[in-house]
């Protein structure tokens, strides 16, 4: 019987909320193209993980308390896979920074409610970003504890993540430390073949200079 008990009494925190993702194209390619980019950039970094579209379950024993941003960063816990993000697991650490990419669908009362979540349950840094209008929004943990809208965000380095934010023909670009902007899956692809194409004539300018010095006698291995 006390066994039954105990299973009557477990909690069950669920991985999906049962709806379709329905993100329209630009959004969802900002999702991926932030979350990539900030694996990316903690690639070395075993104690930084970094997740999109996952829920997060800051109180134990409450399912019902949760939330999925669309990008998360998390300081202090290890990568790898999660089916949630359950705070009491993870050392009670928050998540640090998130990031919510507007879409149509999404209501200023639905926003609302995401900006106080945020602000209650610990992050430190929250970006908004509408990809169909280019307006970005940001705020940061204040010294009251609460978020604070952050009023410059032209130039704004993160003080968690390093980067920079910039506006580009009216459209966000993140910088990182290097100097470096996020690219999309596709501009990686673009960045790669060039780098291929350079790579090969290269090697091809070698060759033919190689050519040209045995046909004057001269071994190229000896330069």
């Amino acid at each position: 019987m006390a066994v039954l008990a105990s299973q009557s009494k477990q909690v069950v925190y669920p991985e999906s909320d049962g709806k379709p993702m329905a993100d329209i194209t630009r959004q969802f390619r900002w999702i991926v193209t932030l979350e990539g980019g900030f694996e990316a950039l903690f690639r070395d970094r075993d104690d930084v993980f970094v997740a999109g579209d996952l829920f997060w379950y800051p109180v134990e024993g409450h399912p019902e308390i949760r939330m999925a941003p669309d990008v998360m960063v998390v300081f202090g816990r290890p990568k790898g896979d999660r089916p949630s993000y359950k705070q009491w697991e993870e050392g009670g650490i928050a998540p640090q920074v998130v990031f919510e990419v507007l879409s149509p669908g999404n209501s200023l009362l639905e926003m609302a409610k995401k900006l106080e979540f945020y602000d209650r349950y610990g992050v430190e840094e929250y970006y908004l970003y509408d990809p169909d209008t280019g307006d970005f929004a940001g705020w940061i943990r204040g010294e009251d504890g609460r978020l604070r809208v952050i009023e410059q965000l032209e130039g704004w380095v993160s003080p968690r993540l390093g980067v920079r934010f910039e506006k580009e023909n009216g459209e966000l670009r993140i910088i990182r430390p290097d100097g470096q902007r996020f690219l999309t899956y596709t501009e990686l692809e673009a960045e790669r073949r060039k780098a291929q194409q350079q790579a090969e004539t290269e090697r091809q300018r070698a060759e033919r200079l190689a050519q040209r010095l045995r046909e004057l006698g001269v071994d190229p291995e000896q330069i």
